[in-house]
């Protein structure tokens, strides 16, 4: 391995906390995160949740099905989704690593076998891992009505250490593989992607630097001073140029540009369709047919008409941007787009044009709730702790990002309302099967501007201390089917009376004390308590017996507590 990826190597071990691993777990973990995070949205995803083991692996060492811009490792949460928007917009993302200096024929063969055959008849033998994966492809095709925009699409990922040089036996052979894969019917496209050392360089920089890019903007006209903003400009691009903006060098559109933009692409609904429809025939109208594009730029350089913007954000165009990019084909310099660039560093500024903005059609309240006061509130509270202990509470994705950070220690804001859910609302049957609901409690049951803030460092630090054991192997990795059940124990292990309301000072008081046992060396005492408990409520071990609303009923009744459900 040479020294720079051995390097980058380190780093990501050293923030995911994995640097205890052997070398070579370590790097198939580092692989599967940078190609996964190229298709997802969210990267402090756990890279361990896509490993598939050894033995029983099938050929590849991770998989990631992501459903609607959602990382999907539970069966429940196919249901969940398509409920929720109504589509199923999938794709999958196989990963096959090896520390090797050379990329082999053989190894090619074994990953595209390995994924027909999980797509195919299940010949080979598969591990645990491979099984829950395989139920959630087949909960996914038993409702292929619901594909949208699209069949899935299905990506091969091979790395190694070295370097891809088009030789032509193993560029045939990959050819081979998917095209074998395309003519199941099962996918709108499949793709073999290469990831040599130059690749795995330039992608582990991407995660860790904002994208920048140039562009000539001369079609534009200058907008007056306004509060906060440094510079903003109205005008056009041709749709060429800013796909261009959003796109990587592959072609792919990089997800991240989107996170502002509240949602994500919704498939080609009847809007979405009608904006499609407009590049039909008179194709230069579309100027006059669509809202455009805004985006929003931290970074702003300008020499005449060129343009090199950074840390930038598309806020409002996300559906645009993506119809446009599937309809590639019929673009040209005369499809033009209405283009908004904003230069500003004020959040306040920020946030209220990305709420403007998203406002033209319903969003929910929720989807909004970074921008509260009380996410802001609790992110300013988590900071209070010590360097060295301290959590941090991402109520906006990705703001940590460039920061150097041990992934484990960022608490997303989904994570942040499944754990309150679990230990203070007693709801964890909810957090995974039904966290549509779970989330509808936000800014009414929890999250609420009175609540007190260490109610919910201390479900972040439960949960952060619950991965910290599953990490180090300390608790067996089979118990995280239960992770929001152990998490409703632990508090009732600890503080087994009624709980008050959130904005009491006697919740502040009692958390305080929930904190400092979680924190102390009893905290993995606590939780090995929790597994056994949980072990003797569970008749028959497994994701759908213990994810159900009888467990959650049981834990309530062996503490003697009113079940709030």
């Amino acid at each position: 391995m040479d020294r720079i990826t051995e390097g980058f190597l380190n780093e990501f071990s050293n923030e995911f906390g994995i640097s205890y691993l052997p070398e070579k777990d370590r790097f198939e973990q580092f692989c599967g995160w940078l190609a996964v995070r190229r298709h997802y949205s969210d990267s402090t995803f756990d890279p361990d949740d896509l490993v598939t083991g050894s033995g029983g692996d099938t050929g590849f060492d991770s998989l990631a099905i992501i459903v609607n811009n959602n990382l999907v490792t539970d069966v429940d949460t196919v249901e969940d989704l398509l409920s929720l928007n109504g589509y199923l917009d999938v794709t999958f993302v196989f990963v096959q690593s090896s520390r090797s200096p050379h990329f082999e024929g053989a190894k090619i063969g074994t990953l595209g076998f390995g994924v027909k055959d999980f797509f195919g008849e299940g010949k080979l033998n598969r591990n645990d891992a491979v099984k829950g994966y395989a139920d959630i492809m087949k909960a996914l095709y038993d409702k292929s009505a619901k594909f949208r925009p699209r069949n899935p699409a299905c990506f091969l990922y091979y790395a190694t250490t070295g370097t891809w040089n088009n030789e032509q036996d193993l560029v045939t052979r990959a050819t081979a593989e998917i095209s074998d894969l395309e003519k199941t019917g099962m996918f709108s496209h499949a793709r073999f992607v290469v990831m040599g050392a130059q690749q795995i360089h330039s992608l582990y920089r991407q995660s860790k630097n904002s994208i920048s890019r140039e562009f000539i903007f001369d079609k534009k006209v200058v907008v007056p001073e306004v509060a906060g903003v440094t510079a903003a400009y109205l005008g056009f691009l041709p749709a060429p140029d800013l796909l261009k903006l959003v796109c990587d060098d592959d072609g792919s559109i990089i997800k991240s540009l989107f996170y502002e933009n509240v949602r994500d692409f919704l498939g080609f609904n009847a809007i979405n369709q009608e904006i499609a429809g407009t590049l039909d025939g008179d194709s230069d109208r579309f100027i006059l047919m669509n809202n455009g594009v805004t985006m929003i730029t931290r970074l702003l350089n300008t020499t005449g008409d060129k343009f090199v913007i950074g840390d930038f954000q598309v806020v409002n165009g996300c559906q645009t941007t993506h119809v446009l990019h599937a309809q590639t084909d019929k673009l040209d310099a005369t499809v033009r787009v209405p283009f908004r660039l904003i230069h500003t560093q004020d959040e306040n500024v920020i946030e209220s044009i990305i709420r403007a903005t998203n406002r033209q059609t319903e969003v929910k309240d929720d989807q909004f709730f970074a921008m509260k006061d009380f996410a802001k509130k609790l992110e300013a509270y988590f900071r209070t702790f010590p360097v060295e202990t301290r959590l941090y509470y991402e109520r906006r994705p990705h703001q940590y990002d460039a920061q150097d950070i041990e992934k484990i220690r960022i608490i997303t804001h989904q994570n942040l309302v499944r754990s309150v859910g679990a230990m203070f609302l007693g709801l964890p049957h909810v957090t995974t099967r039904r966290f549509r609901d779970l989330s509808a409690r936000v800014g009414k049951d929890m999250f609420v501007d009175t609540d007190k803030p260490e109610p919910y460092y201390v479900a972040a630090l439960a949960l952060y201390r619950l991965e910290q054991l599953f990490k180090s192997k300390k608790i067996n990795t089979k118990y995280k089917a239960a992770r929001f059940q152990l998490l409703l124990i632990v508090r009732m292990l600890i503080d087994p009376s009624p709980l008050p309301k959130m904005n009491s000072n006697d919740m502040t008081k009692r958390s305080l004390v929930m904190a400092e046992r979680l924190q102390n060396e009893q905290g993995e005492i606590i939780f090995n308590n929790a597994i056994q408990v949980i072990e003797t409520l569970a008749t028959n071990w497994g994701r759908d017996t213990i994810r159900n609303e009888p467990i959650t009923k049981a834990i309530f009744q062996k503490y003697g507590q009113h079940y709030p459900g």
